[in-house]
């Protein structure tokens, strides 16, 4: 996060878009598998509700209570926010778009989950999204420079990154270049974004994706 900066605005807006990109889902819509292995659409927002909803105690003695297990953990709280419908879902979420309650991430961390589990949501459903550049060259930074909530760094060590559509470029090795998200979206494990790059360092990627 550059100094002074706050990002709690972007995030807010990436929460917001979501929200109504999803209204009028039917059921079977909120079924539909995300690019989270084993999570539905509907799981996957629940699962930022439960984000926006969890400050540094509540995360801490949640912890405690599934006795360090942190999937455990994720798995407990996204459960509280399911509801009882998709729509229910949804109407949880809307309300913790403006919170900055939050667990002990950095902020840049909590504006990345909005970007990426937002098109882990968007993709399976079709829904098309552009999303502001400057936000995802934010994402792409941090990402690019760190393992610490999801591995990101080591999974493109040694690899040239070129944004086709932003100021985003980083690493020596191997080109990789596609869109702003596509390049998030494959730094953070989804495989499903690999057709939307090119370069000699995709298929090293895809070689660690599937590793």
């Amino acid at each position: 996060m550059r100094r002074g900066e706050d990002l709690w605005p972007l995030v807010h807006a990436e929460r917001a878009a979501l929200a109504d990109d999803l209204a009028g889902l039917s059921e079977e819509d909120w079924a539909t598998p995300s690019l989270c292995d084993g999570l539905t659409v509907r799981e996957v927002l629940a699962h930022l509700t439960a984000g926006a909803s969890l400050n540094g105690l509540r995360w801490f003695a949640g912890v405690v209570r599934c006795r360090f297990d942190f999937d455990a953990q994720v798995a407990m709280r996204l459960a509280e926010q399911m509801g009882d419908s998709g729509a229910d879902t949804l109407a949880r979420f809307r309300a913790v778009v403006s919170s900055t309650t939050s667990p002990p991430l950095p902020r840049i961390a909590m504006l990345g989950e909005a970007v990426v589990h937002g098109e882990d949501i968007r993709r399976p459903l079709g829904i098309a999204a552009d999303r502001p550049v400057g936000t995802l060259t934010r994402v792409a930074e941090y990402y690019r420079g760190s393992d610490q909530v999801v591995v990101a760094r080591s999974r493109v060590a040694d690899l040239r990154l070129e944004a086709a559509d932003g100021s985003f470029a980083a690493g020596e090795g191997p080109r990789v270049a596609g869109s702003t998200l596509a390049l998030i979206m494959a730094m953070t494990g989804r495989s499903a974004h690999l057709g939307d790059l090119s370069g000699d360092g995709v298929e090293v990627l895809r070689g660690r994706l599937d590793g």
